[in-house]
C-alpha cells in the first residue's frame, strides 16, 4: 500500500475529533473519504500530512513512518495535500503561484518555470498563465490550488473538497482533470461532497461520521448503506427510505 493509516486519533482539549480511524490507499487508485459536516475529514487529511500532530496511530507511506514529519518534510518524500479555502498569491500570476510549488523540488527557476508550464498545461491552465490570481474565477482558483500541489511533483495527492462552490459543468470538467492526474501515475486521495464525482471518480471510499470510520466499499455499496444513510440524513431515514420504495 501506498498509504497505510493505523488506528489514528487526534483529540483537541475533551473533544475526540477523529477516532481509532484506520484506511489504506493503493497506488494507481483514487479513494474518497466522505461524511456528514463535522464528521472530521479534514483533521484526518490535517494529521496524515503533517499540519497537525495525531495523539495515537501510525501513518506510512510506502512503507515508511512519516507520523513526526513536518508537512513540508512529508511534502519532500511524495505526498501533499491542497486546501478547501483556496489562498493564493493574490498579486502573483498563475504562473508564479505555480512555481511556488515548484520551488519545493527545485531551487533553478527555469526548471521551476518549465515545471508549472507543465502543470499548468495538465489542469488546463495555460491560456491563464499571466492573470493575477486576483482577477481568477473560483473554478480557476480550484485548478490553481490543484496545480500547485502537482507541481511539488507529488506521487500522492490528497485532494480536500476541490470540487466546492463549482456549477455541475465545471465539477465535469475538474473530474476529467482528476482522472488526467491519475492516469500520468499520480495516486489521488479525496475528500468530497459532490456525491456524483465520487461515484464517477473513486475506486473506493471511507465514510466518517463523529469521527469514526462506520463504512467503507465501493461508492455505490456505501450509498445504499443503511447506516450511511442514517449518518447524512438522521435517524430513521433508511428506514423511511427502504418503506418509500415498496410503495
Amino acid at each position: 500500500m501506498m498509504l497505510e493509516v493505523k488506528g489514528l486519533t487526534k483529540r483537541f482539549g475533551g473533544l475526540l475529533a477523529v477516532s481509532a480511524v484506520d484506511l489504506a490507499v493503493a497506488k494507481g487508485e483514487i479513494v474518497s473519504l466522505i461524511g456528514p459536516n463535522g464528521a472530521g475529514k479534514t483533521t484526518v487529511f490535517a494529521s496524515i500530512s503533517g499540519f497537525l500532530k495525531p495523539d495515537e496511530g501510525a501513518v506510512n507511506l510506502d512503507g515508511r513512518s512519516i507520523i513526526n514529519l513536518k508537512s513540508h518534510k512529508i511534502c519532500q518524500q511524495g505526498m501533499v495535500r491542497t486546501f478547501q479555502i483556496t489562498q493564493p498569491f493574490a498579486t502573483l500570476n498563475t504562473l508564479e503561484n505555480i512555481m511556488v510549488g515548484a520551488y519545493s523540488i527545485t531551487s533553478d527557476k527555469n526548471i521551476a518555470q518549465l515545471n508549472a508550464e507543465r502543470v499548468a498545461d495538465i489542469v488546463g491552465m495555460t491560456s491563464l498563465l499571466y492573470q493575477t490570481a486576483d482577477g481568477l474565477t473560483v473554478a480557476a482558483r480550484k485548478r490553481l490550488e490543484l496545480a500547485r500541489a502537482l507541481a511539488t511533483n507529488p506521487k500522492l495527492l490528497l485532494l480536500d473538497e476541490v470540487m466546492a462552490g463549482l456549477n455541475p459543468t465545471e465539477i465535469d470538467e475538474i473530474v476529467e482533470v482528476i482522472k488526467g492526474i491519475r492516469d500520468n501515475g499520480v495516486t489521488i486521495f479525496l475528500i468530497e461532497h459532490v456525491m456524483k464525482a465520487v461515484v464517477n471518480l473513486s475506486d473506493r471510499t471511507y465514510v466518517l461520521n463523529d469521527g469514526k470510520l462506520i463504512a467503507q466499499g465501493t461508492p455505490k455499496s456505501v450509498a445504499s448503506d443503511p447506516v450511511v444513510i442514517e449518518a447524512y440524513l438522521g435517524h430513521g431515514a433508511a428506514k423511511m427510505m427502504a418503506n418509500g420504495s415498496k410503495s
